[in-house]
């Protein structure tokens, strides 16, 4: 018989998890990272999920942790976005993140699938032959995704026969001028992040330039077995955003839920049937930690995608009249947890060296959250860059 869990229960279980409570000691930044990552789109973004969570950030140590200390590495990993995971977790997020077959790589790169039928190629196949130049174009060096793949296009056609070459050069429908090959190139580069061959350097200006792994960290990023890796990436899932299904694991991870497969049967055995809004699964070493999760006090300005936010099942934490504003097609904002709730909305915008934020509560806020919050907002507004702080409450 499954086990009941309720709501709240549910709540406390995740904020825990995801170190939402009490934050971090300023040495807590791999904890933070190594529950499920922290996905880094729109740029920035990772930076103030990690002050949620840890601290004393600033942008200067997230500088030092990422390009001295190498603590963190930034891959593109879950649903193919970019991500900064724990160095030391980097098979984790790459070999336990990537497909194990052609029809699952392409359902994880929406998209790649007419490119490569129009050019009588597999995708395994096109990741193979730009895996073959990558390291003469990408050695010694650090260049951005446009650059890269119009060098590696470049290398790659005159291996073509000539039919597959003419489609190479054709424009193809992902960007104006774009060529077919170059966009092939760009998809395929995402599975190289997943191999642990390339990953990003720190940002130049407003470009993220890719760099070879082994030359980055002085050391190839370790081989681990597949198995391995997808199981614990698996457990870390559960971990965070258990209970939770077989079908929201893979929309969370970027594959079809009859794909999950690979992952799953891993763990079978670990797992407790509850009843969460229906059926679903939980790490039968959580269960206890679960039953006694009590939620934090406190105000967290959450940025958009925050890994909190990230979870599948959002009626779980918003409800259903306010999930379009939360979650948009573009354009996310960010979200403002208060006393362990989804409060509201909020969206920043900078003038000078003045942050101005706008807040959209759900509810009448109490004089002591709005209170928290402005304490929270003037937190951020160095990782801003900015020197002093205006709010805006938006009814």
């Amino acid at each position: 018989m499954a086990e009941r869990v309720s709501n709240a229960e549910v709540i406390a279980f995740r904020l825990a998890a995801h170190h939402l409570g009490e934050r971090l000691g300023d040495d807590g930044w791999v904890d933070a990272a190594g529950g499920c990552g922290i996905q880094n789109s729109p740029p920035g973004s990772a930076l103030l999920a990690l002050h949620a969570r840890v601290r004393d950030v600033t942008r200067e140590r997230m500088d030092r942790v990422v390009a001295e200390d190498k603590t963190l590495l930034q891959t593109w990993a879950m649903r193919g976005a970019p991500f900064f995971v724990p160095t030391k977790d980097a098979p984790l997020f790459t070999t336990g993140v990537l497909p194990p077959t052609d029809e699952a790589m392409q359902h994880f790169l929406l998209g790649v699938g007419p490119a490569v039928d129009r050019l009588g190629l597999s995708l395994t196949e096109a990741v193979e032959r730009t895996a073959a130049e990558i390291e003469a174009v990408l050695s010694g060096r650090r260049i951005a995704i446009d650059e890269l793949g119009t060098e590696l296009a470049g290398r790659m056609a005159g291996a073509l026969p000539a039919g597959q070459r003419a489609a190479w050069a054709e424009e193809g429908p992902y960007a104006p001028g774009q060529p077919l090959g170059e966009a092939v190139v760009h998809f395929c580069l995402r599975i190289l992040t997943l191999r642990g061959v390339v990953c990003f350097a720190p940002r130049a200006g407003n470009k993220a330039p890719f760099v070879l792994a082994s030359e980055w960290l002085g050391r190839p990023i370790p081989d681990v077995d597949p198995d391995t890796a997808r199981a614990e990436l698996l457990r870390r899932y559960l971990h965070c955003y258990g209970p939770s299904t077989r079908a929201d694991f893979a929309a969370w991870l970027g594959v079809r839920a009859g794909h999950a497969d690979p992952w799953w049967r891993l763990v079978a055995d670990e797992l407790t049937e509850v009843d969460h809004a229906g059926r679903s699964w939980l790490l039968t070493a959580d269960l206890d930690a679960l039953r006694s999760a009590t939620l934090p006090a406190g105000v967290r300005l959450l940025p958009p995608r925050d890994p909190y936010t990230q979870l599948r099942d959002r009626e779980t934490i918003v409800e259903k009249k306010f999930h379009r504003d939360v979650w948009r097609t573009v354009g996310d904002p960010g979200t403002i947890l208060a006393d362990g709730a989804i409060a509201g909305i909020w969206r920043p915008r900078k003038s000078g060296r003045t942050l101005t934020i706008t807040v959209t509560p759900f509810a009448a806020l109490p004089r002591r959250t709005e209170q928290a919050l402005r304490d929270e907002a003037e937190r951020i507004a160095p990782l801003r860059d900015a020197s002093a702080v205006a709010i805006l409450m938006d009814p």
